[in-house]
């Protein structure tokens, strides 16, 4: 149904993004190329990823944060995607593999508290609890990085929900 748009054919307000998005990556993503059917969502998405990329939490933190989305809402190209990127940073296999499996990190405790506190606010929409906030924040998190995963958990809400729904692969 939703057309996997080139830079030809998206609507004029997704071409610069579609074009800055092929010279980082050296190709279109699908996901890309479908979501560009809305200016407003992929500019939207591509600003919010760019504003978590510049958080206090570290890389794979955040790529925890995604994982956990993607895995959660089932965003196979999410999924993918990140799992590439947790590879290029150094993760551990059983890291990737645990978050791909929706497992808890035993293989690091400070990541397995920000699989938890994400998925916390999740199940709650944000009303997690003291107990679950101070046992975030125990694990050397701050209340600046437990906004930061709200900001995550949006901006990855949006694209693997979008994904999904344009079929993305």
């Amino acid at each position: 149904m939703f057309a996997e748009h080139t830079v030809e054919t998206a609507p004029t307000e997704s071409r610069q993004a579609m074009e800055g998005v092929t010279r980082a990556f050296g190709h279109l993503p699908d996901a890309v190329a479908r979501l560009a059917e809305s200016p407003e969502l992929l500019n939207g998405f591509l600003e919010l990823s760019a504003s978590f990329e510049r958080t206090t939490l570290d890389p794979v933190a955040r790529e925890v944060v995604i994982m956990t989305v993607a895995t959660r809402n089932d965003c196979h190209v999410c999924m993918a995607m990140h799992t590439g990127k947790l590879r290029k940073l150094g993760a551990e296999p059983g890291l990737i593999t645990a978050l791909r499996e929706q497992r808890p990190l035993d293989c690091d405790e400070r990541l397995e508290a920000v699989r938890q506190f994400t998925l916390s606010v999740l199940a709650t929409a944000g009303g997690v609890d003291d107990e679950t906030l101070k046992a975030f924040l125990a694990h050397g998190y701050t209340e600046r990085n437990a906004l930061e995963v709200v900001l995550g958990i949006g901006a990855y809400t949006m694209s693997t929900l979008a994904n999904r729904l344009t079929r993305a692969v």
